[in-house]
């Protein structure tokens, strides 16, 4: 359907949980309280959600959390939610770490493409950031390969921060080693990311420059986000950047978010949602459900206040948010 700003929404993000088992830094560096499990949407709910959705045009779907993997169920939900009428495509983010071993499941359900969270290759500072104790950036390496031989579409989300700056060019790195699209993302303001230092996409982009010197800009269209694309001779995959502070993409937003515990967000800058669990809950028709996703995305805004601090009214961290 069209917003009020006459924009094509067809893309809803979906948290199945808030619960990750990393610590990262800026996202939920601490064991923080965590929703209580009969506030967290039942599948069934989540599918009552998306088959509403699908009534109003929207059909592509990010299953997300937290770590989507750590929410037991999540392979055959996605078998669930491919197999709905009307559902396009549905891709998932996820860290990696549980995916090896629920790969084949997750093909046999149909996913169509993966996102695998990676923000070094060295262990030392993966462990900084994420709190994981364990070697982890060869075993992501290994990964990213067999979801590409697997003929997944596969992507490395790395968050910009101040440790993993020098970093950038060993991730990107990784498009010349295998088919993947490496997505540089910019710190949003949100959360424990609020306090921290954010790290200039455009400087990261000049540095890949001077190791690739023909890259440049494309205007393929390799997914349903907002990431705008660079390619090079040199590279089986492509470098992206996802910049919404530094390069507003607001004009062109095409998605809401559907929270763990039901809340839809039509814009992730501010704390105003539609509470979908009360309605599941209430007893509410399928028309209502679908009347109610109408009203809310009609109302989304017209653009993030992100460059101005005091106007961000969202204070929820990003794994209660969702990813």
């Amino acid at each position: 359907m069209l917003d009020q700003f006459g924009r094509k929404i067809d893309y809803l993000r979906v948290s199945i949980t808030d619960r990750c088992n990393l610590r990262c830094r800026y996202c939920m560096p601490d064991v923080a309280s965590c929703e209580r499990h009969e506030d967290i949407l039942r599948y069934e709910e989540i599918l009552r959600v998306c088959r509403a959705a699908v009534q109003l045009g929207i059909t592509r779907f990010k299953v997300t959390g937290g770590e989507p993997l750590v929410r037991r169920g999540c392979a055959a939900f996605i078998e669930r939610l491919k197999a709905e009428p009307g559902v396009e495509q549905v891709t998932m983010t996820t860290n990696g770490l549980l995916l090896d071993q629920e790969l084949d499941a997750l093909l046999a359900a149909g996913l169509d493409a993966v996102n695998i969270s990676l923000d070094t290759l060295d262990a030392a500072k993966f462990t900084a950031i994420t709190g994981w104790p364990q070697p982890a950036p060869e075993k992501l390496r290994a990964l990213l390969r067999r979801c590409c031989e697997s003929g997944l579409r596969t992507k490395v989300n790395c968050v910009l921060l101040e440790e993993n700056r020098e970093d950038t060019a060993a991730l990107a790195a990784l498009a010349a080693e295998m088919p993947v699209d490496v997505r540089f993302i910019e710190l949003m303001p949100i959360g424990f990311g609020g306090s921290m230092t954010r790290v200039d996409p455009d400087e990261v982009l000049a540095g890949l420059k001077e190791l690739w010197p023909d890259l440049r800009p494309t205007d393929e269209k390799r997914g349903n986000g907002p990431a705008h694309y660079y390619a090079s001779a040199a590279l089986m995959g492509r470098i992206g950047f996802i910049d919404a502070v530094s390069h507003r993409f607001c004009a062109d937003c095409n998605r809401v978010r559907l929270t763990s515990t039901g809340q839809l967000k039509p814009c992730l800058c501010f704390d105003s949602t539609l509470d979908l669990r009360a309605l599941l809950r209430g007893g509410c028709t399928e028309e209502e459900l679908t009347e109610a996703l109408r009203a809310a995305i009609w109302q989304k805004p017209r653009a993030h206040r992100f460059e101005t601090i005091q106007e961000i009214t969202e204070r929820r961290t990003m794994s209660q948010i969702g990813g």
